[in-house]
């Protein structure tokens, strides 16, 4: 599908559904203006165990690597979301978004990657370094529209570039879904939203799997909800949300993630896009303690029965 065939693009853009991120004077206002929480300089931790080369049968075990890079060992497949081990978070490493913790793999400890998703062209969701270092597991990568011609450069011959909705046959067991979000795009002052933004949702005979990237809490959750309930894993954002006058249209809030949570009705959720790079104004564990707060308040037995965990980085969670 060609950008102009679709309903999220006009006039050489693409957009969102329900919101409109805050333009360059919002920017600048934010910056002018904040007030960030405490992070430390550095986060002593140590790398996670080498994960197991494959699963097997209706197994899934999802280790959390870092921001929004996570291993996803799903029976014989490993897919591979966002994958940035660089230090920065910018298109040069003396500048930018630095690391305040080390990835919780070694890139050479990852087992044969079958397929790598990404979710939209930011620099802490598409590190063109660490995609490099990937080529060698020749993984299928999956990206959104407009995407696949960075992907090119970088050196993947056939990125698959699928708008929200579209699907591509990954095997006989598997279907990959691009899937609204809510967000933006561009790697520079001058390439704002020519590139579109996703989610997305592994069908799988053995439960799905949904990746929720980077977002803004939207009415994109229950459209996903009524074409794929329930999916047994969910990865969804809880960070970089504060100040919520400039950040919530496009990065949810801990609130808002459980309420996604609860829409999708994932039996497990797992927490992304926190504690890596300091991106706003909340602090380093700010999102992860409001998380635990929220999960840990008198509920029904529909939300006790479907946990929301925030992961050890490193550490490989068998998801039930």
């Amino acid at each position: 599908m060609q950008p102009g065939e679709t309903d999220h693009f006009g006039n050489g853009h693409f957009q969102n559904h329900d919101a409109r991120p805050g333009g360059f004077l919002d920017l600048i206002r934010w910056l002018r203006t904040r007030q960030p929480g405490a992070w430390r300089k550095w986060i002593p931790s140590g790398y996670g165990p080498k994960p197991s080369e494959r699963l097997g049968g209706n197994q899934l075990r999802v280790t959390f690597i870092g921001h929004s890079t996570v291993l996803i060992q799903a029976g014989a497949f490993n897919f591979l979301t966002d994958p940035i081990w660089s230090h920065r978070a910018s298109p040069v490493q003396w500048a930018g978004p630095k690391r305040h913790r080390a990835p919780g793999l070694r890139l050479e400890d990852l087992p044969p990657l079958d397929a790598i998703l990404v979710s939209h062209d930011h620099f802490d969701h598409l590190d063109v370094s660490t995609l490099r270092g990937l080529r060698t597991h020749r993984a299928q990568i999956f990206c959104p529209l407009g995407v696949a011609k960075l992907l090119r450069k970088v050196g993947y011959s056939d990125p698959i570039e699928l708008d929200w909705w579209e699907s591509s046959e990954f095997s006989s067991a598997i279907r990959v879904h691009c899937t609204p979000a809510q967000h933006f795009s561009g790697r520079s002052l001058f390439d704002r939203n020519r590139t579109l933004w996703c989610s997305w949702l592994i069908e799988n005979s053995h439960g799905n799997i949904y990746f929720g990237a980077d977002t803004g809490f939207g009415l994109h959750f229950a459209e996903i909800t009524r074409h794929f309930p329930s999916p047994r894993l969910a990865l969804l954002p809880i960070g970089a949300y504060r100040p919520r006058w400039f950040m919530s249209p496009v990065h949810m809030s801990p609130d808002e993630a459980v309420t996604a949570h609860q829409i999708l009705q994932a039996q497990t959720s797992v927490a992304i896009h926190h504690g890596t790079f300091r991106l706003a104004d909340d602090g380093e564990t700010e999102a992860v303690d409001r998380l635990r707060e929220l999960m840990s308040l008198p509920a029904d037995d529909a939300r006790s029965a479907r946990p929301f965990l925030a992961l050890e980085a490193g550490v490989g969670y068998d998801v039930v």
